[in-house]
């Protein structure tokens, strides 16, 4: 009694004894009544010729509430209402055959006992098993195909042929029993790439799913066996080996969640990125990996007007400086979505420019991908590749941005992040290009450090071509904080210190960031890029940030998903703020003040800026003084142009 009240047809009965009726599975099961009907009726029809005989038709009405009380029962014995239909697979089918036949055998014994088959033509049942089977077959297939047409996935055929061609009994060795924690379209996917993939050593047991109304389902035959929370129970019960989240569309909030019942299991644990992580949102079992702190930041999907960054990037010769850079690659990859006509990757660092160069390339073999090796010191340089190019719009990323660094050579950010920027600014007016998008930093707002201050006389220089009428060129500035997990950034840090045993240091208990992932920022940044209001002067837009996050916590959550503990086998260490750095970083400058823009995660910030012909005369001695390397001078006239600048002290 105990077994038959876990099998998966007692559970989908207590479903609708509980009131919690599928509405798809009443619709399904009535489709089928209808379909074994006319089944029964065209195979008369097929059998006499399009001319059946009141005799004949007599019987088929008398043997037809026989044919359907049987069919019924076997379909609903074989379980081919407990499968989530727009999941339809091989499995599926197989069920269907098999039914199919048991319940036409069953019927054909019933009349050879009840009459011998008096005035009845055994064809008639011929006709009917293979009408049954291409019908029933049919109508869930349809269904798949209507599913897959709405969600835009074409893999219907493609899985059904490659699942034909491995249907074999050979065993793997070295099996792991997987638990796909998600029921959804994801965990479908990953279920048959797995199954089509005879070189991947898994053996799915099943799916967990927090949906009541999939619990006790079937997906191609294997069972959702319950909520999320009970996954301890079924890693004992099943002698699960490895769990897969198969959730991409999942908030941050409930990966966390989810990581504590696989925590709690204590068995190895993998996740798939969420969608906005997928290029094109295409889920594959490439996407696999191990659950990163990424995943517990911020997994929201963003909503990108798609329509107005196509029209603004299709078709056009788009250049990105720092092409080789965590932003910059990203923006790159963000871009080719959108079918530019020619990508230029301008990038001063070899290897960096041939790695994203490659993957471009491979990615995006119908789009001209043009590696420019150059710098934006180089005035010259820089004229020459817009002489030969007629680049449409620039994506300004490049910067040195390494704030203990800077604060040692001052010059260098002067030379890079200003001279360089004024470059660029210059070059494109004279070029018109269309669109100038500036990705400025939150350390720009009331600066305490060289990197910051020498990043908000950049937006300071761009803001100033409001004063020049004659430029045609779009400028605008994206302001945010922190990405995670870039280059510089302090999670690849504390990963090594974790690898190494410990401690992890952090420089005060307070410290504050914003943090945004890196697709998120790249994403928004052409959001931004597709705002236009009407004139040439220039905006700061700022991203939509959340909460600021603290270091300290950070650095307990990435020993947590190392499955280590804190201060008992890591260390926390705290070493004090270094120079140039604060406690809290801002997004917004005194003086300035919010305009909402059409998208949520997206404002504007208009303040005022000072007059280009000050501004460039500052700059210009500053420039000088960079050349011969003059760091309190350098820190002195940053501090003039950008009276809100704080130096560290560097004593």
């Amino acid at each position: 009694m105990k077994n038959f009240m876990q099998h998966p047809l007692y559970i989908s009965l207590s479903k609708f004894q509980t009131s919690r009726i599928n509405r798809n599975i009443i619709l399904i099961f009535c489709v089928d009544l209808v379909l074994i009907t006319l089944s029964l009726y065209f195979a008369y029809l097929i059998r006499f010729d399009y001319q059946i005989l009141s005799a004949d038709w007599l019987l088929y009405k008398q043997i037809l509430p026989t044919v359907i009380l049987i069919k019924m029962t076997t379909f609903y014995w074989f379980n081919l209402y407990i499968g989530i239909f727009r999941f339809t697979g091989i499995s599926d089918l197989s069920n269907i055959l098999k039914a199919s036949t048991i319940s036409s055998l069953l019927i054909l014994v019933y009349i050879l006992f009840n009459n011998r088959f008096e005035g009845f033509s055994r064809s008639v049942f011929t006709i009917d098993y293979f009408i049954t089977i291409v019908s029933l077959s049919g109508s869930r297939i349809l269904i798949r195909i209507y599913y897959e047409k709405k969600t835009g996935n074409k893999e219907l055929i493609p899985s059904l042929i490659s699942k034909i061609k491995i249907l074999n009994f050979e065993k793997k060795k070295d099996v792991k029993n997987l638990l796909i924690i998600g029921a959804g379209s994801c965990g479908n996917t990953i279920f048959r790439e797995i199954k089509n993939n005879s070189t991947l050593k898994y053996k799915i047991i099943g799916f967990a799913d927090d949906n009541p109304l999939k619990q006790g389902m079937t997906i191609h035959g294997h069972p959702v066996l319950g909520s999320i929370k009970n996954i301890h129970t079924f890693v004992e019960k099943y002698n699960i080996d490895e769990l897969l989240i198969a959730i991409p569309s999942a908030t941050s909030k409930q990966i966390r969640v989810i990581i504590n019942h696989c925590n709690n299991a204590k068995i190895k644990f993998k996740t798939i990125p969420g969608y906005g992580e997928l290029i094109n949102g295409k889920v594959t079992i490439n996407s696999i990996r191990n659950v990163a702190y990424n995943d517990l930041l911020g997994r929201d999907t963003i909503k990108l007007d798609q329509k107005k960054i196509g029209n603004y990037i299709k078709d056009n010769t788009i250049m990105v400086t720092g092409a080789g850079g965590s932003i910059g690659s990203e923006l790159c990859r963000q871009i080719c979505r959108f079918s530019p006509k020619k990508l230029l990757l301008f990038e001063r660092a070899e290897s960096p420019l041939y790695e994203i160069e490659l993957e471009l390339k491979h990615d995006f073999s119908n789009i001209e991908i043009v590696p420019v090796l150059e710098d934006i010191q180089k005035q010259l340089h820089l004229d020459a590749v817009f002489e030969k190019n007629d680049i449409d719009i620039v994506f300004h990323a490049a910067a040195y941005k390494h704030v203990p660094m800077l604060e040692i050579q001052p010059w260098k950010a002067v030379q890079n992040n200003i001279a360089g920027t004024q470059n660029l600014i210059e070059i494109s007016k004279k070029y018109k290009v269309k669109r100038f998008v500036f990705v400025s930093t939150d350390k720009a707002v009331r600066p305490t450090n060289v990197m910051g201050a020498s990043k908000r006389i950049a937006e300071m220089l761009i803001q100033s071509q409001d004063f020049y009428h004659k430029s045609t060129t779009k400028f605008m500035i994206v302001r945010f904080g922190n990405v995670a997990g870039s280059v510089g950034s302090v999670i690849p840090l504390f990963k090594k210190q974790i690898k190494h045993g410990g401690p992890i240091t952090v420089t005060h208990p307070d410290v504050t960031r914003y943090f945004m992932l890196v697709h998120e920022a790249c994403q928004l940044i052409l959001q931004a890029g597709a705002i236009s209001n009407g004139s040439s002067g220039a905006k700061i837009f700022i991203l939509d940030m959340g909460t600021p996050i603290k270091i300290d916590d950070m650095a307990k959550d990435l020993i947590q998903l190392s499955g280590l503990q804190t201060d008992i086998d890591i260390k926390i260490k705290y070493v004090g703020l270094r120079p140039g750095e604060k406690l809290y970083e801002e997004l917004i400058t005194e003086g300035e003040g919010i305009v909402k823009t059409g998208h949520e995660k997206i404002m504007i910030l208009e303040g005022k800026y000072k007059n280009p012909v000050k501004l460039n005369g500052n700059i210009k001695e500053l420039i000088s003084q960079a050349t011969i390397g003059n760091s309190n001078v350098i820190r002195d006239m940053l501090k003039d142009i950008v009276p809100e600048y704080s130096p560290a002290n560097l004593n």
